[in-house]
């Protein structure tokens, strides 16, 4: 039972964060320390970020449709090229980066830095532009930094698309589309480690059935973080996950 309603706690910071510009590495590390499950293991992981990742295609199944059925080939080379920026940091600077997931203070001192940057958004006008293929670049950018845990991906990737002036709802569907190919590259990334007998031992103890639950649930809380963006995105409150980053992050630093 403690470990159903720890995998549930973790699919619910998944699922809620992933999408919510609060960072869900962030929020992982913390939950894993706090629920002493460090060691929860990759295969946990992957079926984590695959239910987010299918959270995203039901929620934008309409455009990705609409791509396919369409061709639209100049959609499709903005994404890639939005990826490209991510791609070359982390095969860069994996082990460094992958060190960071070890070091709570760090989060937290990211956490900071993400509700800075949220807080800041209240600064800058809406906008009803576009993604160009610079804005996609410069998401695409955005979303390198946000490879860092702590650094929320969302909150980098939207708050790049408010400073190029695009339309709010047209900066969520690329952000959240452009996040799949990297959910995908990841996912495949541990699925790689795992037959490479790479996996750690705690996650051995994580039966099937709670990975699935722990998909569908991520998938579901997932579906509706997208839902609850976009209305807020919709308004003018997007600032207001800031201080609440901020906040997470200092208490981090205090307590962890």
């Amino acid at each position: 039972m403690n470990e159903f309603l720890n995998v549930t706690l973790l699919a619910l910071l998944q699922g809620v964060a992933e999408f919510l510009p609060i960072s869900s590495s962030g929020h992982l590390v913390i939950g894993q320390h706090l629920l002493d499950m460090k060691d929860a293991g990759l295969q946990l992981d992957v079926f984590l970020h695959g239910g987010t990742l299918l959270s995203v295609f039901l929620f934008y199944r309409k455009t990705i449709l609409r791509i396919l059925v369409e061709r639209d080939w100049e959609f499709l080379a903005k994404l890639l090229l939005s990826a490209l920026p991510a791609v070359l940091v982390y095969f860069v600077f994996r082990k460094k980066i992958d060190a960071l997931f070890e070091n709570a203070k760090m989060v937290g001192a990211l956490l900071m830095f993400t509700g800075a940057v949220l807080f800041g958004t209240r600064l800058l006008p809406k906008g009803d532009k576009a993604v160009s293929f610079g804005r996609a670049l410069w998401m695409g950018a955005m979303q390198a930094v946000a490879l860092l845990p702590g650094v929320s991906r969302s909150g980098m990737t939207l708050a790049a698309a408010r400073t190029g002036r695009v339309d709010a709802e047209k900066a969520a569907e690329f952000s959240f589309l452009m996040s799949a190919p990297l959910i995908m590259g990841g996912v495949l990334l541990e699925i790689l480690k795992i037959s490479r007998g790479v996996e750690s031992a705690g996650a051995e103890s994580t039966g099937l059935g709670l990975l699935i639950w722990g998909a569908v649930f991520a998938a579901v809380t997932g579906y509706l973080s997208l839902m609850l963006l976009i209305k807020v995105l919709k308004g003018s409150k997007f600032w207001l996950f800031g201080p609440y980053c901020f906040i997470v992050g200092l208490l981090t630093l205090w307590f962890l």
